[in-house]
């Protein structure tokens, strides 16, 4: 599964620049000099907000989607910490999901992410990225809820996930699965709203191990007590 990543491209405009492939966006005066949040780590267990990139725009999503059937808050509280993740292999059948994973894909920029292996029952973290991209994309999927007390509009995401290559059955040797990562010349094609449910499954595949790299960082990180987002999370520590 994934439930922390790195995110820290700070610029919009530089955001903006990797995906005009992706999405044309019309950037004001003040967008330029805007800045979005920047993590070393972030546990999705925060909800926190993140850059993703749909057909349209790049908007901040909390991270824990909320289905637009949602019947009010406190429902809307308990099922995000369910949704996280969405399974690939089950998302055109679940509730939650099953709209979304038709006309609502995203990507979700980050610069990594982390996983755990146990060894004899310890757990050692691992940061995990491309040998060749500084940023690259998450497949996710998103929804729009209103809160029909308060009138809230919230807007959210969760990561889609795939059965581990055969680095990540490695590291992650208890769950054995990996967020789907897309290739950077698939981005535009799994966006767009028109995708076919085949074609959207043909991409929901695992990423090949040989583009990828992982070391191990500190153990701080497994104690959420700790402030994580430092440079220490992503800084390789040999065990």
């Amino acid at each position: 599964m994934c439930y922390s990543v790195a995110y820290l491209e700070k610029k919009l405009v530089k955001l903006a620049e990797r995906y005009k492939e992706v999405v044309k966006v019309d950037l004001t005066i003040e967008d330029t000099a805007r800045e979005l949040p920047l993590y070393y780590f972030v546990s999705g267990f925060s909800f926190p907000e993140l850059p993703v990139i749909t057909a349209e725009n790049i908007s901040l999503f909390q991270w824990g989607l909320i289905p637009s059937w949602a019947k009010d808050e406190q429902y809307a509280s308990k099922i995000r910490t369910q949704t996280l993740n969405a399974v690939g292999e089950t998302v055109f059948e679940k509730p939650s999901f099953r709209n979304a994973v038709r006309k609502h894909r995203g990507l979700l920029p980050v610069n990594g992410f982390f996983e755990w292996k146990d060894v004899n029952k310890v757990k050692y973290p691992y940061f995990i990225s491309l040998k060749e991209k500084d940023i690259f994309s998450l497949g996710c999927i998103y929804d729009t809820w209103i809160d029909k007390t308060t009138g809230e509009t919230k807007q959210t995401f969760s990561i889609i996930t795939t059965p581990a290559n055969n680095l990540l059955s490695e590291i992650h040797n208890t769950k054995k699965r990996m967020p789907l990562i897309i290739h950077q010349q698939d981005e535009a094609q799994w966006i767009d709203s028109s995708l076919s449910e085949k074609k959207i499954a043909g991409l929901t595949k695992p990423f090949p191990d040989k583009e990828m790299k992982a070391h191990t960082v500190s153990r701080e990180i497994n104690n959420p007590k700790n402030n994580r987002n430092l440079p220490f999370a992503i800084e390789a520590i040999a065990y």
